[in-house]
């Protein structure tokens, strides 16, 4: 898929590539075709200059946009390792994971040296941390080189020769993974590439008319196919405006991004895709009622990407326990061992650094197959509730919480004082919405509940943590404790 975005950048140099937009949501093009891939031949002539080559590490810390995507073109081009390094992982995670695999060169853009250095009790606010780069290998500056920031890449006129790379590694992600004990997931040239291919076949985008997205699985298959990707607008009223004036044939958005902009009325063009962190048939249902022709959700993990995906029909239609995330995607197995989900395929990571390679991913979610062969979720293995000698996972009885008028619904432990829990429904509700009639239009699906209905009632924001704002469990059970003495029982 990279091999063939290259040759498709190349083919067409004048078209858009990446878009972006004003606070009016007037389109701008932020780089054409011709552009990034002249880009990518500029840093890789510049890597190649500097003696990298082939098996090589390099750190990465380059928010998404043109210059990221065209480092990893450059990297993919020359056989390099890319290790991502996510401000949200937190920089002793970062350390311990580089230690056995020290960076030939860390590639930052001036924001992420800005986290790492002067910005760094800022950053801390919003849960963003990286340590001084330069304790992981020597620094290059990609892009606009602020005072402070290490000595920029540059541009070398060196001839880059062509490579047989094999199938040796592409990319490692650190991740919290599917236990906790962080881990960094390595995926090898064939893997990235299945996965990519797996997008492209999801998507389907048309040449020439827009996508908005920001990742690179979204920004690689949408440029390998033609069409140009706009990178979402952070603030969701001028986010509003730019789905208004571009009309994309596609979107995707985390459920948070999709929630701010239903919020701030949003209407959608042709498919929309969310993925990263749970989607309810609510939420779903929302999208498509705000114009989408179709609305899907991804169930996606950092070591398999994509493995199912559900249409919000289909899910609105399922009436049974716990989550439906659709079918195995083309290429995907799926097993389940003592309740857990396994999945392996084409596109699955393959190895933890530092471990053993393994086919299958221990998914770390708690699953079962229906009838049909969908993949529906019960819960994290790790978030069961012990009440009363009775193990309740919450991801059974969630979905049935999001009613109409429901952001987000969790069900988390809190300690009893006897080695005990109880269980404590957080609901946070839409804008606007009563929450006396919110508890009633809950005591229907409570009542259904039988012997897991909660303790508590508590109606809150549901904090949020990580790259991906998917709910913090450990913070919400910490909230739902500070206010049981007020609650009043469900």
């Amino acid at each position: 898929m990279l091999d063939l975005l290259d040759h498709s950048l190349r083919s067409s140099p004048e078209r858009p590539a990446v878009l972006g937009t004003t606070r009016t949501g007037r389109t701008r093009v932020r780089a054409t075709r011709g552009e990034l891939a002249g880009l990518a031949d500029a840093y890789a002539s510049s890597l190649f200059a500097r003696g990298l080559r082939p098996g090589d590490t390099v750190g990465v810390a380059v928010r998404p946009g043109p210059r990221a995507l065209a480092v990893l073109l450059s990297l993919w081009r020359l056989g390099l390792r890319g290790a991502v390094l996510d401000p949200g992982a937190g920089p002793d995670v970062l350390r311990a994971r580089l230690a056995s695999v020290r960076p030939s060169l860390v590639l930052a853009d001036a924001a992420a040296q800005a986290v790492a250095g002067w910005a760094r009790p800022l950053a801390a606010r919003a849960r963003l941390a990286l340590p001084p780069l330069d304790e992981l290998g020597p620094v290059a500056t990609v892009g606009r080189r602020l005072p402070g920031c290490a000595p920029a890449l540059g541009r070398a006129d060196a001839r880059v020769p062509s490579f047989d790379h094999g199938d040796g590694d592409a990319v490692i992600v650190f991740t919290s993974g599917t236990t906790s004990r962080p881990r960094a997931v390595v995926h090898t040239r064939s893997g990235l590439a299945a996965g990519m291919s797996t997008v492209a076949a999801l998507f389907r985008a048309r040449p020439g008319e827009p996508v908005a997205g920001g990742t690179f699985f979204v920004l690689v298959p949408a440029l390998a196919q033609g069409a140009p990707v706009a990178l979402p607008a952070r603030s969701p009223k001028v986010l509003v405006r730019q789905l208004q004036r571009l009309r994309p044939q596609a979107t995707y958005l985390t459920p948070p991004q999709l929630r701010d902009a239903l919020n701030a009325d949003a209407r959608f063009t042709g498919r929309v895709w969310t993925g990263s962190a749970p989607a309810g048939a609510e939420l779903l249902g929302r999208v498509r009622a705000a114009g989408a022709a179709e609305a899907w959700g991804v169930y996606a993990l950092t070591e398999l990407f994509p493995a199912a995906a559900v249409e919000s029909r289909d899910k609105a239609a399922y009436t049974g326990a716990g989550d439906l995330v659709g079918d195995p995607l083309p290429g995907v197995e799926v097993r389940t061992e003592a309740g857990q989900l396994l999945l392996s395929g084409p596109a699955a990571r393959n190895r933890y650094l530092g471990e053993d390679p393994d086919p299958w991913v221990r998914t770390g979610d708690r699953a079962h197959l229906d009838a049909s062969g969908r993949i529906v979720l019960e819960g994290r293995c790790k978030d069961m509730v012990l009440r009363r000698a009775e193990n309740i996972y919450p991801g059974l009885y969630e979905p049935s919480l999001h009613v109409p008028g429901v952001e987000l619904a969790v069900l988390v432990g809190v300690p009893a004082g006897d080695g005990d829990e109880r269980l404590v429904a957080v609901v946070q509700p839409r804008p606007g919405h009563d929450e006396s009639r919110l508890r009633a239009a809950l005591a229907g699906p409570l009542r259904r509940m039988g012997s897991a209905r909660p303790d508590a009632l508590l109606f809150a924001d549901v904090p949020l943590s990580g790259r991906s704002r998917k709910p913090d469990r450990a913070a919400t059970a910490r909230l739902a404790a500070e206010r049981l003495g007020t609650a009043g029982s469900a």
